[in-house]
């Protein structure tokens, strides 16, 4: 029966990340910094809500768009912390994670033939959706540029076919961002054409040297945000999201929506409820952590003679790997796997831009950092030395 599957699910595959953690997820006494899964706990106060939400009968379906008082509190969250207002009974539609989210504005906005511009390397979700829409992602490699997706880029990609660019930032793999210069830059190039926005913030509140900006302060009307509480509220499992965009467009990404979750969890939404009013300082417990996190890991990736980009967001490093390694980089991370048990994602997970690269998710205890990285260090070392034979 497997002609009979449609023939663009067939074409798509398994994302690159899980695929790998699962092929090393049995070695043993294996240090894992592959996943982007927050090591932290969902913090009490929003596990105590949720309990009580069970207990006072929130069990039922709310509005597809969620609970107006969570969606207020959503729009609330984002004025405050962004500068951006968004109506909350007409912008804001709460999702079942992020993921969910993009799924439904990409199913809404993308016709069979158009073209989607993504910056490269990226996070492998966003093509398979992209593909199942008949639509093209088209990558523009930003590996020469500090892996950022600017405005001269961009100009080099759009072609009639473009309906959409999408701003992934802070960035996954890479942790790198935008500043507000960089995307005014882009705003002032799109602004009139006929081009949706789509600016995937999910890692907004983990940025560590400048406060997060976003495009929507520039050009809302073409814009389409995602975010969540996944990363922010180490919420990952309770699968919350929300999608901000002018109500025209909202409109049309709701009945997408509405026919294929009905609703977020109920439950899960008073949590998140709780988490954006009583809890929209958790995440700066969390992001003074990384950042600790992140410095070491730096500055003992320099001391192994790697290229290193110094993130500014998220909790990724995406990492040159060397020429004397002589290999690819599904070889380089499945021989440190199993040669060294560390587990890293090799970067052409992260599409054909990310070959020659690695990323290392420092989403995990600083012993568990110590030890994956003096591991790294003997397969340098190693590497080196019978280099030199």
């Amino acid at each position: 029966m497997d002609h009979l599957i449609n023939k663009q699910v067939q074409e798509i595959e398994i994302s690159g990340i899980r695929k790998f953690f699962n092929m090393v997820a049995d070695i043993k006494d294996m240090v894992s910094l592959t996943l982007g899964q927050p090591d932290f706990p969902t913090p009490e106060h929003i596990k105590e809500a949720a309990k009580s939400a069970i207990d006072d009968g929130y069990t039922n379906y709310t509005h597809n768009a969620g609970f107006l008082e969570l969606r207020e509190a959503a729009a609330e969250f984002y004025k405050k912390k962004y500068n951006v207002s968004f109506d909350a009974s007409s912008e804001v539609i709460i999702t079942n994670g992020a993921s969910q989210g993009i799924d439904s504005t990409l199913r809404t906005i993308l016709n069979s033939g158009d073209e989607v511009i993504l910056p490269g390397p990226v996070y492998p979700g966003y093509e398979p959706i992209i593909k199942l829409c008949g639509a093209a992602p088209v990558f523009a490699n930003t590996a020469e540029n500090g892996f950022k997706l600017d405005a001269g880029i961009l100009e080099n990609h759009i072609t009639s076919k473009t309906k959409c660019i999408i701003l992934p930032y802070p960035s996954n793999p890479t942790g790198v961002s935008l500043t507000a210069g960089e995307l005014k830059e882009i705003a002032d190039l799109i602004r009139g054409k006929e081009i949706f926005i789509l600016a995937d913030e999910i890692y907004s509140e983990l940025t560590y040297d400048r406060e997060h900006s976003t495009i929507a302060s520039f050009l809302k009307e073409q814009t389409i945000v995602i975010n969540g509480l996944s990363k922010s509220h180490s919420m990952t499992g309770w699968r919350i999201g929300m999608v901000f965009a002018p109500e025209n467009i909202v409109k049309h990404i709701l009945k997408v929506h509405q026919y294929n979750v009905s609703c977020a969890s109920s439950i899960s939404q008073k949590a998140a409820l709780e988490a954006l009013t009583e809890g929209i300082h958790d995440p700066e417990i969390m992001k003074a952590e990384y950042k600790v996190r992140r410095d070491f890991v730096s500055q003992r990736l320099t001391d192994m003679g790697f290229d290193v980009i110094l993130p500014d967001g998220a909790f990724y490093f995406f990492v040159k790997i060397p020429d004397y390694f002589h290999t690819d980089s599904f070889t380089f991370a499945l021989t440190l796997a199993q040669t060294y048990k560390t587990g890293v994602v090799p970067g052409n997970s992260f599409s054909s831009a990310g070959e020659g690269f690695f990323r290392l998710s420092y989403a995990c205890s600083m012993k568990e950092l110590q030890k994956g990285m003096d591991r790294l260090q003997a397969f340098v070392n190693e590497t080196k030395s019978n280099a030199r034979l």
